[in-house]
């Protein structure tokens, strides 16, 4: 009950949308100026505005600095994971230009879809999206210590769908 009144506190949604409406250009500006790009600039502007929502739950009005605050710690989370889906990326250039063996690469890819969703999932978000173990976890709704077991798990069951595609001699 105290929850739901502090979230209805009198005068909050128009204390919101006031903030909103004399903020959203210049916000958009701000962020649009280090991203570069309108859509990204807009969906970081609309999380801003989102977590500012969730601050006024105690009643408290929010405030411009409060929103540029908040949007340049949103920019750098922005900046950090596009630096890592980059050098994800690298990687995976360097590794495909290593590799010589298109049979390895399809014993690979045939062991990836015979996993079970789950393993395949825990897998796929850490070493091909680069997730941490709390960021996965977050994605399945389980806590660190969760995906850690899952991902070992994971391993021994793609380990052994590659050991036997890797010896099975392929009917062709």
């Amino acid at each position: 009950m105290e929850t739901f009144e502090r979230m209805n506190h009198p005068g909050r949604a128009e204390r919101f949308t006031e903030l909103y409406l004399r903020e959203h250009s210049r916000l958009l500006g701000f962020v649009y100026r280090r991203v570069g790009d309108r859509g990204t600039a807009e969906e970081l502007t609309a999380e801003a505005f989102r977590i500012a929502w969730e601050r006024t739950a105690d009643g408290s009005a929010g405030t411009p600095a409060q929103l540029f605050v908040t949007a340049r710690n949103l920019l750098a989370n922005h900046h950090r994971a596009t630096a890592r889906l980059g050098e994800l990326h690298r990687r995976i250039r360097v590794e495909v230009d290593r590799s010589t063996d298109s049979e390895q690469e399809s014993t690979v890819v045939d062991a990836l879809e015979r996993l079970p969703g789950h393993h395949r999932d825990v897998l796929l978000m850490t070493y091909w999206d680069g997730l941490s173990a709390a960021e996965t976890g977050a994605v399945l709704g389980c806590r660190a210590p969760a995906v850690w077991v899952r991902l070992h798990r994971a391993r021994k069951a793609f380990r052994d769908l590659y050991t036997q595609s890797a010896t099975t001699p392929e009917e062709k």
